[in-house]
């Protein structure tokens, strides 16, 4: 169970983190193969180099073949030469790593369970910002725990246009929604902060249920039972 959280930082209840994971003898190499893949499924791959014979000029032997002391040279676009073609240079490729969509599924639940002590999971605070203020971002985050200098993974539920703002210019703070999941951010990470609504939808994608706050009694539980949602994902990673 993880401890749920309001913008102040008190303690509102409990959450459960209920995702199929992969078996701890495979779980470290399927989340690696997942990161690579997304690493070099990044790439672009137009890196080109020409070869003597795409170089233009050296067309004419430079000098003749014998009698002049140097040695025999054909063309000035030889990769000896200045200006000379080269040898085994880049060629425009395809990085692309294949990666079957269960496994690529099955690697990024691994990853962000594995990342559980270090997931704090708050209620929805996009109501709590009434205009773009990044100090109070800031000192919401602090009031989490989360030191300055630490990279923090932001997880909503969805796009708000006042969150993005108080975000944006803060270096160690990355704000993705839900469906923008992928192993690279999970990973990079110091600490995640998740938004109850946005890990109920996480959770109504990758299982079949979704948990429900347990809430402590006298505590006001408006916003964070799950609703019926029919995201789909877009899997990077």
């Amino acid at each position: 169970m993880i401890t749920l959280q309001d913008w102040e930082g008190n303690k509102t209840g409990e959450v459960s983190l209920d995702l199929k994971t992969a078996k701890e003898s495979s779980a470290k190499g399927i989340v690696h193969r997942a990161l690579i893949r997304q690493l070099n499924n990044q790439r672009q791959g137009n890196a080109c180099t020409k070869t003597r014979a795409e170089v233009r000029g050296g067309g004419r032997k430079p000098w003749k073949q014998k009698g002049t002391g140097r040695a025999r040279a054909g063309s000035n676009r030889s990769p000896l030469w200045r200006g000379g073609g080269v040898i085994f240079g880049p060629k425009p490729r395809d990085f692309d790593i294949k990666m079957n969509r269960k496994e690529r599924r099955l690697a990024l639940c691994t990853a962000f369970v594995g990342r559980s002590p270090d997931l704090i999971v708050v209620e929805e605070f996009s109501n709590q910002l009434e205009k773009p203020r990044t100090k109070d971002l800031l000192q919401a985050l602090s009031r989490w725990g989360i030191e300055p200098r630490k990279r923090t993974l932001l997880i909503t539920d969805k796009k708000y246009e006042n969150i993005e703002l108080s975000a944006r210019n803060v270096r160690n703070v990355v704000l993705i929604t839900a469906d923008q999941l992928n192993i690279f951010d999970i990973v990079n990470a110091h600490k995640l902060v998740v938004t109850a609504t946005a890990l109920e939808k996480i959770h109504s994608v990758y299982t079949d249920k979704s948990p429900k706050a347990e809430v402590s009694e006298g505590i006001d539980a408006e916003g964070i039972d799950a609703e019926d949602s029919q995201l789909e994902v877009q899997d990077h990673g």
